[in-house]
Order: structure tokens, then C-alpha cells, then sequence
């Protein structure tokens, strides 16, 4: 008992006799009571003990039964295992967006999304043109009077020409020619999730932000590939529109979303024939009398495909329009 211990062996000793330890690992003194260390093993005076390695394993769950109510969890079920979307592969892996403005500073805080510093973070880039930085008229003019009266005024050809040309070096006319140049218009075409898929394809889109009355028509009619609309409703300028559009965009390409799935299923995709996204829920399984279709928490994923499946095309219905209806909607050529 009394031997030296080699640094291979330590020396270990039961019955109320202390542990000789390696340098490395002393003795610690607790109320008078020494403590050893060694390989797996712990011990206070003469009780000898394993020491538990790793986290305790969590107690194994009842299956349920017939007799037994449904779990109070959500199933392990991902949004879209069963279908990959065709089209995904084909939205470009980054894409460089350029808005025309005359206030740039209201997109710095759309830049903090997560989605959209992921897409930044992948090459996607969106930079912001001030109208008044390149315009050719003193004082920083922009707009003028309609010809043939009326109220408002209109953002004028030669300035937007200026900025284009300052952006691209070119002749607008050309630049269209070679990247899509979108003018947001409360008549354009309806923005909807086919366009946004369309649009998330270039890999180059400029957005042309309105203000006052409009844009004078000769730059929607020579610098221009396509006039856009959120809405039929009128705002005072184009910018929540340009942001309303890269906020679509950018969230569709891969890796925005940190998911590949998450873009895949959702309201108004191909997945879902062009119809709402199905009702979601989660926990608590019941609140208020309130409870959760049982086939969610049955964990038949067929079940729940085809649950789901009717509850989008019942919202469809309520909306006043088919999935049919809406693809048709959605395939409607631009306007000129």
C-alpha cells in the first residue's frame, strides 16, 4: 500500500485509505475530507464511485396506442421532402440589382434583413442611384410640369437618361438591351409569384422608382423591358414597390433562406397550382378548446400531404378564383 505507483499505474487504494495522484491531477481538500482523482473514478474518503461520463440519456417515450391521446409535439415532417421543386435550379445563383431613386437612404435598413444579407453574403448585391447625383439641370431639378396641364409633376426623360448613362456608360436604349430594366407603374404588369420566379432568373435588374405623377413616357417606352405594379392602388413613389420586389427576389435564391424547402411550398407557388398556403399550426396542441386538426398530429405524412392539399384549395375557392384561374393570371404577357 505503501509503494510508489508508476506514472502508468497510479496507485489506487480502497477502505478509507487516499489515492496517490499524478501532478497533473492533486488532491483537492474539501471540509477536511480529501478528494482523488483517477481514469473514471471518484471518491470521498473510503466511498469508492464511478464517475457518470456524457449527458444523461433522456428516458425513451411511450409509442402511442389507440387508448393513448396524441402527442403534444409537432411531427418530424419537412415542408416539400416529397416533391423537389423543377424550376429552383434555373433562379440565378446571385444577382446584381441597381434601384434608381431619388432617396437611396430608405433602403439601409432594408439591407439588414437576414434573408437578404444571406443573399449579399452569397454575391448578390443591391446598390442604390440618386436621381438628383447625376442630373443635368441646376439646383438639383428633377421633375417638371406636364405638357398639357394638370396637377403633379413628371420626372423628366433627360434626367433619368443621365443617370442611366452615369450607371452603365451606354445609351439607355442599349442597356436594356442586355439587363432587365423594370419601371414600377401602378398599370404594369400585376406582380405576382410567377413574375417573381421570372425575375429571379437575371442575373442584372434595375428597378426605376417613380415619384410625384409619374415618369414621362418616353422613358417607360425607349429605356425599358418591362413596367411592373404591385397593386392596383397608387403610392406616392416607387420605393416600397422596388422594395417589395427585391425582398421577392432575393428571397427565392439559393441559400437566402438558409432551407432550400422553405421558397419551395408556399402560398401562390407551382407547388400549390398557384393557390394560398394551407393552415399552419403549432404548440400547445389544444388552447382555449381550441384545437389541432388531428391528422397534424397523427404523423401519416400522406394523410397530411392530401389535408393540406384541400385546405389550399379551399382558401383558393374563398378567394374567388381556381388554381386554373390564377395560373392563367399568372401567365398574362406584359403590358406595353
Amino acid at each position: 500500500m505503501g509503494a510508489e505507483a508508476s506514472e502508468e499505474t497510479p496507485a489506487w487504494v480502497n477502505g478509507g485509505v487516499t489515492s496517490d495522484t499524478s501532478p497533473a491531477t492533486p488532491a483537492n481538500v474539501n471540509g477536511g475530507i480529501e478528494e482523488g482523482h483517477g481514469p473514471g473514478r471518484r471518491f470521498r474518503g473510503s466511498a469508492l464511485r464511478p464517475t457518470r461520463r456524457g449527458p444523461r440519456k433522456p428516458p425513451p417515450q411511450p409509442v402511442p396506442t389507440p387508448s393513448m391521446p396524441p402527442f403534444d409535439r409537432a411531427p418530424v415532417w419537412r415542408r416539400g421532402e416529397h416533391a423537389a421543386e423543377p424550376a429552383r435550379a434555373a433562379y440565378a445563383e446571385r444577382v446584381q440589382i441597381d434601384v434608381f431613386t431619388l432617396f437611396p437612404h430608405w433602403f439601409d435598413w432594408f439591407r439588414g434583413q437576414r434573408h437578404v444579407a444571406n443573399a449579399f453574403a452569397l454575391g448578390s448585391r443591391l446598390e442604390c442611384v440618386d436621381y438628383r447625383a447625376h442630373t443635368p439641370l441646376s439646383a438639383g431639378q428633377v421633375d417638371d410640369t406636364p405638357f398639357g396641364g394638370g396637377a403633379g409633376m413628371v420626372l423628366r426623360v433627360d434626367v433619368v437618361e443621365a443617370a442611366l448613362r452615369a450607371r452603365y456608360g451606354d445609351d439607355p436604349v442599349a442597356v436594356r438591351e442586355r439587363r432587365r430594366v423594370v419601371a414600377l407603374t401602378p398599370g404594369g404588369r400585376v406582380l405576382d409569384d410567377a413574375y417573381v420566379s421570372e425575375l429571379a432568373r437575371e442575373e442584372r435588374l434595375t428597378l426605376l422608382c417613380g415619384r410625384y405623377e409619374g415618369f414621362d413616357e418616353r422613358i417607360v417606352e425607349h429605356f425599358c423591358s418591362d413596367q411592373l405594379s404591385i397593386g392596383r392602388y397608387v403610392l406616392a413613389g416607387g420605393e416600397l414597390a422596388a422594395m417589395v420586389v427585391c425582398d421577392a427576389v432575393l428571397r427565392k435564391l439559393p441559400g437566402a433562406l438558409g432551407h432550400e424547402e422553405s421558397a419551395h411550398e408556399e402560398s401562390f407557388s407551382a407547388a400549390l397550382d398557384g393557390a394560398p398556403e394551407y393552415p399552419h399550426y403549432t404548440r400547445p396542441a389544444e388552447w382555449r378548446g381550441w384545437k389541432v386538426p388531428d391528422v397534424l398530429l397523427s404523423g401519416h405524412h400522406a394523410r397530411i400531404r392530401e389535408w393540406r392539399a384541400q385546405q389550399s384549395r379551399a382558401r383558393a375557392q374563398r378567394a374567388g378564383s381556381s388554381p386554373g384561374e390564377r395560373a392563367q393570371q399568372s401567365g398574362r404577357a406584359s403590358l406595353p
